[in-house]
């Protein structure tokens, strides 16, 4: 396994409302393409990825790695996402990286943040949480990722925990005037917290498998619940 030091990455970001695809090398992003969130990802995405590497000179099999959020999620956005980057990986060789959105977002919180708890819409009063805490190495996992009801989520929460996530887009408003927010231009996942994640992982020589990536859902979508309570 070859591991380059300063690995030229393809970034895609495909989970939340308005995608993001980049470009870097090392851990400098050299280029951010968002994705029109009024478009389809799928038509978007190709187009944007090609832009960039034209842009920096690249040719597809230039790029050593790429990285990819894995949800949760939109679940046409994380389709798209991961099976584009599934298919990059194959056509080229490159190393194939997925990186949890919440933790990305977690590391998003300001440095003197001492606990963070991250929310995506769950839809029915719910919500994906999950509690990150401050560490030497920059954020840590505290809780697992779960589907609760808001409220539920709410009354358990800790009092030292700030808030962050695309899911205070539709709950922010419903959280008392003390619960401390990031600001809300931290809310949805970017590309450069995607790469210190996923660089790390690709220097520690940790690669994912093409043919067994999933998105990581914790549930069937509405469309597909739909259908199994479907009356026969």
């Amino acid at each position: 396994m070859t591991i380059v030091a300063a690995p030229r990455v393809l970034i895609l970001e495909t989970s939340s409302r308005t995608g993001q695809v980049a470009l870097a090398q090392g851990d400098e992003v050299r280029g951010v393409r968002p994705l029109d969130e009024a478009r389809r990802n799928a038509r978007d995405l190709a187009p944007a990825t090609a832009a960039l590497l034209a842009e920096q000179g690249w040719r597809p099999r230039d790029i050593q790695a790429v990285i990819v959020s894995r949800g949760p999620g939109s679940y046409t956005g994380l389709r798209v996402g991961i099976m584009s980057a599934k298919t990059f990986a194959y056509a080229t060789g490159c190393a194939l990286l997925a990186v949890d959105t919440f933790a990305a977002l977690a590391l998003q919180a300001p440095s003197s943040v001492p606990r963070v708890d991250v929310l995506a819409d769950a839809q029915q009063d719910k919500v994906y949480a999950q509690s990150f805490v401050r560490s030497t190495e920059g954020r840590q996992s505290s809780t697992e990722l779960a589907i609760r009801r808001f409220a539920d989520w709410l009354a358990a929460r800790q009092p030292s925990a700030w808030v962050t996530g695309p899911g205070l887009l539709k709950w922010a408003t419903h959280l008392p005037t003390d619960v401390p927010k990031v600001d809300a231009s931290l809310w949805e996942p970017q590309a450069a917290s995607l790469l210190r994640i996923g660089l790390a992982r690709y220097l520690a020589g940790e690669r994912d498998d093409p043919w067994t990536l999933e998105p990581l859902y914790l549930r069937p979508s509405s469309a597909e619940e739909q259908w199994r309570g479907r009356t026969p």
